[in-house]
């Protein structure tokens, strides 16, 4: 039986600049980078008061990744999603989609991540 959810996938064409959006715009932080057995290049990264990782792969030889819209996304949760949004345009990463308030009163919104990888940001009703 499963016993818990370790972490997701994530496949890009620039794993750098991925990355640096983890890091600099979500401010995650990234625990481990390696080549895995079969030649991709593997990167794991963790928000703060999570246990699931998230594993951004860069492997060429699958081919070019190209995300359709409305494939999938991550949610976060954010302390103040109007500060985050500040924070994220001025690293050049605006809203795309938001500031909604939802049924329970929670606020959300969605950014576009390099690869084009939708995140959503849930500010909870306080």
């Amino acid at each position: 039986m499963i016993t818990k959810l370790l972490h997701t996938r994530y496949r890009v064409n620039d794993l750098d600049k991925t990355a640096h959006f983890y890091k600099e715009v979500l401010g995650l932080e990234e625990l481990s980078r390696h080549t895995s057995p079969r030649g991709s290049t593997l990167a794991f990264f963790k928000a703060p008061k999570s246990d699931e990782q998230i594993e951004i792969c860069h492997y060429p030889r699958s081919g070019e990744v190209v995300v359709q819209p409305d494939l999938t996304h991550l949610a976060f949760e954010v302390e103040n999603l109007e500060e985050f949004a500040k924070h994220a345009e001025s690293k050049g990463y605006p809203l795309s989609d938001g500031p909604t308030r939802t049924s329970s009163g929670s606020l959300i919104a969605f950014i576009d991540a390099p690869e084009g990888y939708e995140i959503e940001l849930i500010e909870r009703k306080k």
